[in-house]
C-alpha cells in the first residue's frame, strides 16, 4: 500500500525508474493520505503510526478496544499467523459500530521488526445493484477478459478473466505482478488514472497470450462510486484486437509497397479527394492539393480521350473500370498510372460518386520495354518447332546464329538447322529432343553450330513439348541462348585454375579449405578440414588433418575463431586479421573468404604462422617497457637524491649561522654541533650506500671473507640501529639458534646488509611497533628472517621492492626518506656471498617479512652444538676502558672483559674519557669511532698528549674496515684496528697478547 496510486492495466512499474529519495518520498505520501485505515501493531499488541483515515475512524483506539469480544479470537488468531507466515487475512465488525458490513483485515509482517506487523483495514463492497450486474455479464459476453479492482488498482481479488488469457496464476497476478504480463516495452506507458475519472477511458497495449505471443489490446475502465461518490472499485475489459491491427498493417504495407492510392469523385459536387499516395502517382508532394482539373489535365492528350470514354461508360452501365494512362508530371516527366474504379449509386439508381485506386506503373513499363529492346539486342533467340509439319519458325536472333538461305525467319524444315549442328553434338542433340517427346520432360541440350564465317559458336538450346488432347506431341517451342563468351570464360577461367592451383601447391603461406559445423541451435562449435597445400602442416602444426575436425585435434581451441569465421559466413564479408590461437600455442595472420553464395558453410583460408614475429615483438615491447621504467627510476633517483641531499645541508647551514651568533653560548653551539654531525653522518652514509652501489655494479666489490658466527654479526647489527629503535619506541624481539651459525663471509658487508634490513624495518613502522629478528639454521643454510608489524607492502609491489631506487612508501603516499638503494644493496651483498634475498607480506597495514638465506661451514667435529662464545680468561688481568656512546654495546663488553678476568670500566663520549683515563689509567682503551662530543680520533690524539695516553694500548671500534679506514686510525694514534662487530675470540686473543707482554 506505500505507492502511488497508479491504475494495473496502464501503471509503470516505477520501482525501477523513481529516485530512491523520491520514491521514499511517494511511498510515505501514499500511506498517510491512503483512504484505507492503516496502522502497525507492535509485539505487545499497541498501535504505531495510523495514517490520516485511521486517525479520522479510529480515534483514540487500541487493538483491544477495536473488535467486539467474539470477533477478538479470530483477530488475534490472524495476527499471530501473520507474525509467523507473513501474511494474514480475516473480516471482522468494529466494536460498538451500527455499520453491519464487516472490514477486511489484511495483515502483512514488517521486515527487520521484532514481530510488528502492518494492518489494512477494507470495507466489504455492497453487493452490486441490478444494473451493475447486467453490465458486468454483458461486458463479460462481448470482451476477452473483464476485471475489477479496489481503489488502489492492484489486484488484491482472483481474476479468473485475466488468469484464462495470461496463464498466470493467481498468485503470480496478485498485487501489481499482472505487470509481467505485459509485452516490456509497454510497460514503461506514463498513463496514471486521473483521481476525477467519471467516464470511460480507453487505451492500448499487448498482452502476453497463454500461448507465448502477445496480442493487441484494446483496455477500458470506469470507476464505480460509492453513497458519498468516491471511488470504491474500477470496472474494467480487454478486447482482443490483433487480428484487427495486422489486416491493418497488411493493407497499409501493401498500399505502401505498391504505391496504391485511393480517390473518390463526387458527381453532385464534381470534388475529388485524393490519398497521398494517389498524389505522389501524379507528381505531387506531401500536403498538396489535387483537384479533377488537375487531374485530367496531367493526362495526354490521347490518353485523357480514353479515360473520359471510360468514365461516361461507367457512370452510363453503373459498373466498374479500368485503364493504364500516360501522364505528364510537374517536373516534365512521363509517367504510367493504372486506374481502377466503381460506382456507387442512390436509392434510385443514380450514380453519385466514382471511388477506386491508382497505381504507378512506370517501373513496370519501363521494365517491359528494356525486356523487348533486350530481346531484341541480346543474343537470345526463339523458335517453335511444329512437329507435325516439321517446320521451325524462328526470329531474326535464331537467323543471326543459323546463316539460312534465302530467308532466315521463314518456316524451314528441322533437318535444315541440324545440318549446321557440330556432328559431334548431333547424336546427342537428337537423343536429347526424342527423350524431351517421349517423357514428357523440359528439352535442354547445348552444342555448337558452324557458323558460315568458319567461326564456331556455343549455345545452350531449351524448351518442353506441347502435346494435345489425345496425348499426341504437337510442338516444341524454346529459346536459344549464345553462350560463347561463356565458354570462353569458362575455358580460361580453367586455365587460371590449373594455374593458380599451381600457385598455392608451391607459395610458403597456409591454404585450406573448411566446412563450418554448428550445434542444434545454429551455434557454431567446429570445423572440418577439407583440403589444403603442402604449406599447410609447416604453418599450422597439424598432421593428417583434412577429413577431421579441429576440435578432435585441438579440443580446447578458442571459441572466438568460431565466431569470426560464423560472421564470415553470414555476411558474405572477407575478413583479415591477426590472432593468438592459445591451445595451440600459436599466433596467425589470417584472411578468410566464404566460398560459393548465402548459406554456405565453407571458407577458404589463407594464413601464416607469425608467433617468431609477435615474440619478438614481445621481446622489443618488453625491452621499451624496460628501458622507460629505467629512465623514470633514473629520474625519480635523481630528484630523491637532490632532496635527500638538501635535507642535510639546510640544517647544516643554519648551524653555521647559530654558531657564529651565539659563539658565546657553549650550550648552544654543542648542540648546533651535535646536529651538524648527524646530518653530516647522514650525508656520508648516503654517499657510502652510492659508492657501493657503484662497486657492485661494475663489480669492483671486495669481499673480506672469513670465518665467523652469525650471532656476532647479528650483534653488531642491532647495536648499531638500537638507537633510531629507541627512538621511535619499537619492541626489538631476537630469537638465535641455539647452534651456532658458522659462515665463510664479510662481516663487515653481512652487518650492513643486517643493519639496512633492521633501518628499514624501524622507518616504515609507526611508533611503539613491534620489530622482531629470527635467525635459523635450515639444513645447510642459516635463514634470517627480519619481521615488522609496520605499513605494510601491497602485492603489486613485492616483485620490486629490491629494484634500485624502489620505496614501497612511496607507493603507498607514505614516503620515509633515502634513496631507495638500501634493499637492492641487501639482495646484491647477499647474492655475492652466494644467498638470496625475498620479501613477504599480507598487504598493506599487515606488516613486512625480509628473509635472507646463507650457506652455512660445517660445524667442526670439537664444536658441541651448544657453543659457548666467551673467550677463556687471560692469565694476567688488564685494567681496560670502554669507550662507546652505545650503552648497551659497552655494558655488554664490560661484561666480556670481566668474564675474561680484566678490571674493565665505561664512559660514552671523548670528554669522559680524556678525564676518566687520567684517573683509571688504563692498560687498554677500547674506543668508539662515532661518539657524540668528539670523534675517536680526536680522542685518540688528545690522549696521545697525556702521560696516560702516551704507555697505552688504543683499540679503535669502527664499522667500516676499508684500508683507508685503518689507515686513518693509525695516524690517529691507534694500535689496533677491530671491525664491528668484533669476534670475542679476536678480543680475547688481543688482551692476551697484550697480557703476556706486560707480563714479560
Amino acid at each position: 500500500m506505500l505507492s502511488l496510486f497508479i491504475h494495473p492495466m496502464l501503471a509503470t512499474d516505477h520501482r525501477t525508474q523513481m529516485p530512491p529519495v523520491a520514491a521514499a518520498h511517494a511511498a510515505a505520501h501514499a500511506y498517510e493520505y491512503g483512504v484505507e485505515p492503516m496502522f502497525v501493531i507492535d509485539a505487545e499488541g499497541t498501535m504505531h503510526n495510523p495514517n490520516a483515515t485511521a486517525r479520522r475512524l479510529l480515534p483514540d483506539a487500541n487493538w483491544a478496544a477495536l473488535w467486539s469480544t467474539h470477533q477478538a479470537a479470530a483477530v488475534n488468531a490472524a495476527l499471530e499467523q501473520a507474525r509467523q507466515d507473513g501474511t494474514a487475512r480475516c473480516e471482522a465488525g468494529l466494536a460498538g459500530s451500527h455499520d453491519s458490513t464487516p472490514w477486511q483485515l489484511a495483515l502483512h509482517r514488517l521486515p527487520e521488526s521484532e514481530g510488528a506487523v502492518l494492518v489494512t483495514l477494507r470495507r466489504q463492497a455492497p453487493p452490486p445493484d441490478d444494473n451493475e450486474a447486467r453490465a458486468r455479464r454483458l461486458l463479460s459476453a462481448h470482451c476477452n477478459i473483464v476485471w475489477s479492482t479496489r481503489v488502489f488498482g492492484q489486484f488484491d481479488t482472483d481474476q479468473p478473466g485475466w488468469r484464462a488469457f495470461t496463464g498466470q496464476s493467481e498468485a503470480e497476478l496478485m498485487g501489481r505482478g499482472w505487470i509481467n504480463a505485459l509485452h516490456p516495452d509497454d510497460r514503461s506507458m506514463p498513463y496514471v488514472m486521473p483521481s476525477h475519472l467519471t467516464t470511460v477511458f480507453e487505451t492500448e497495449y499487448r498482452l502476453r497470450h497463454v500461448s507465448g505471443a502477445y496480442r493487441n489490446m484494446v483496455v477500458r475502465m470506469l470507476p464505480l462510486l460509492d453513497e458519498h461518490g468516491a471511488v470504491r472499485e474500477w470496472l474494467g475489459s480487454h478486447t482482443d484486437v490483433t487480428t484487427q491491427r495486422q489486416g491493418e498493417q497488411q493493407l497499409r504495407l501493401a498500399m505502401q509497397g505498391g504505391r496504391m492510392g485511393t480517390w473518390e469523385i463526387d458527381l453532385g459536387s464534381g470534388s475529388l479527394h485524393c490519398s497521398e499516395a494517389c498524389r505522389a502517382n501524379f507528381g505531387l508532394l506531401t500536403h498538396t492539393e489535387l483537384n479533377y482539373a488537375q487531374l485530367t489535365g496531367a493526362m495526354l492528350d490521347g490518353d485523357l480521350q480514353q479515360w473520359q470514354e471510360a468514365v461516361r461508360t461507367a457512370i452510363a452501365a453503373a459498373a466498374d473500370f479500368e485503364i493504364d494512362l500516360r501522364v505528364r508530371w510537374p517536373d516534365g516527366s512521363l509517367h504510367w498510372v493504372h486506374m481502377r474504379g466503381t460506382c456507387t449509386s442512390d436509392g434510385a439508381g443514380n450514380v453519385i460518386t466514382l471511388s477506386g485506386i491508382s497505381l504507378d506503373l512506370t517501373a513496370s513499363k519501363q521494365n517491359e520495354e528494356a525486356l523487348r529492346l533486350t530481346l531484341a539486342a541480346s543474343e537470345v533467340a526463339t523458335w517453335s518447332w511444329d512437329i507435325v509439319s516439321d517446320l521451325v519458325t524462328a526470329d531474326r536472333n535464331m537467323a543471326r546464329l543459323f546463316p539460312l538461305q534465302p530467308q532466315p525467319t521463314a518456316p524451314t524444315p528441322l533437318a535444315s538447322y541440324l545440318s549446321l549442328i557440330h556432328p559431334d553434338d548431333l547424336p546427342h542433340l537428337n537423343a536429347k529432343i526424342t527423350e524431351a517427346i517421349e517423357v514428357g520432360q523440359p528439352f535442354e541440350a547445348s552444342y555448337r553450330i558452324e557458323g558460315a564465317d568458319g567461326q564456331t559458336r556455343h549455345v545452350l538450346a531449351r524448351g518442353r513439348v506441347e502435346y494435345g488432347p489425345d496425348g499426341t506431341p504437337l510442338r516444341l517451342p524454346g529459346v536459344i541462348l549464345d553462350i560463347t563468351r561463356q565458354k570462353q570464360i569458362e575455358d580460361a577461367l580453367h586455365s587460371s585454375e590449373e594455374r593458380y592451383g599451381t600457385l598455392i601447391e608451391l607459395m610458403d603461406q597456409a591454404y585450406c579449405v573448411i566446412e563450418m559445423l554448428y550445434d542444434a541451435d545454429g551455434y557454431p562449435v567446429d570445423w572440418r578440414y577439407l583440403e589444403g597445400n603442402p604449406a599447410f602442416v609447416k604453418q599450422s602444426g597439424l598432421e593428417n588433418a583434412f577429413g577431421r575436425t579441429i576440435r578432435e585435434m585441438v579440443p580446447e581451441h578458442d571459441q572466438h575463431w568460431f565466431n569470426v569465421y560464423d560472421e564470415v559466413l553470414r555476411t558474405g564479408r572477407p575478413i583479415r586479421y591477426e590472432n593468438e590461437a592459445h591451445a595451440m600455442q600459436r599466433w596467425f595472420d589470417i584472411y578468410a573468404t566464404r566460398l560459393g553464395g548465402p548459406g554456405s558453410r565453407k571458407l577458404a583460408v589463407l594464413f601464416s604462422d607469425i608467433s617468431e614475429r609477435k615474440r619478438s615483438e614481445l621481446q622489443l615491447r618488453k625491452l621499451a617497457d624496460d628501458l622507460s621504467e629505467m629512465d623514470r627510476r633514473k629520474t625519480e633517483f635523481l630528484a630523491t637524491l637532490a632532496h635527500e641531499l638538501r635535507n642535510p645541508l639546510a640544517p647544516i647551514r643554519n648551524g653555521l649561522q647559530i654558531m657564529r651568533m651565539a659563539a658565546d653560548k657553549p650550550d648552544t653551539v654543542a648542540r648546533v654541533r651535535d646536529v651538524m654531525e648527524r646530518q653530516v653522518n647522514q650525508m656520508v652514509h648516503l654517499v657510502d650506500d652510492l659508492l657501493d652501489v657503484a662497486r657492485i655494479t661494475r663489480g669492483q666489490i671486495d669481499l673480506k671473507p672469513e670465518r665467523i658466527d652469525l650471532k656476532t654479526v647479528i650483534a653488531s647489527a642491532v647495536e648499531t640501529n638500537t638507537p633510531l629503535i629507541e627512538t621511535n619506541r619499537h619492541q626489538l624481539d631476537l630469537d638465535m639458534d641455539s647452534q651456532p651459525l658458522l659462515l665463510d663471509a664479510d662481516p663487515t658487508r653481512l652487518a650492513q646488509v643486517l643493519g639496512n634490513l633492521l633501518n628499514n624495518a624501524a622507518k616504515y613502522t609507526p611508533a611503539g611497533g613491534r620489530i622482531s629478528l629470527i635467525a635459523r639454521r635450515d639444513g645447510d643454510e642459516a635463514v634470517i628472517a627480519v619481521r615488522d608489524s609496520g605499513m605494510g607492502i601491497p602485492q603489486g609491489a613485492l616483485g620490486s621492492v629490491f629494484d634500485m631506487f624502489t620505496q614501497v612508501g612511496q607507493n603507498m603516499g607514505r614516503a620515509q626518506g633515502g634513496l631507495g638503494i638500501g634493499l637492492s644493496l641487501v639482495r646484491r651483498l647477499v647474492e655475492l656471498h652466494g644467498g638470496s634475498a625475498s620479501a613477504a607480506s599480507d598487504g598493506p597495514g599487515q606488516g613486512s617479512t625480509f628473509t635472507i638465506r646463507l650457506p652455512l661451514l660445517p660445524l667442526p667435529p670439537q664444536i658441541a652444538p651448544q657453543a659457548d662464545d666467551s673467550a677463556p680468561a687471560a692469565s694476567g688481568q688488564l685494567r681496560v676502558l670502554v669507550v662507546d656512546d652505545n650503552i648497551d654495546a659497552a655494558e655488554t663488553l664490560c661484561a666480556i672483559l670481566d668474564m675474561m678476568g680484566h678490571q674493565a670500566e665505561m664512559v660514552h663520549d671523548g670528554a669522559q674519557a680524556l678525564e676518566h683515563a687520567a684517573q683509571f689509567r688504563p692498560d687498554v682503551v677500547f674506543l668508539d669511532i662515532g661518539l657524540p662530543d668528539m670523534d675517536g680520533y680526536a680522542v685518540a690524539r688528545a690522549l696521545r698528549q697525556t702521560p696516560v695516553g702516551q704507555h697505552c694500548e688504543l683499540v679503535a671500534l669502527t664499522g667500516w674496515g676499508g684500508e683507508d679506514d685503518r689507515n686513518q686510525a693509525s695516524a690517529a694514534g691507534f694500535n689496533h684496528h677491530l671491525t664491528k662487530p668484533a669476534r670475542i675470540d679476536a678480543i680475547g686473543a688481543l688482551l692476551a697478547g697484550l697480557s703476556t707482554s706486560n707480563q714479560t
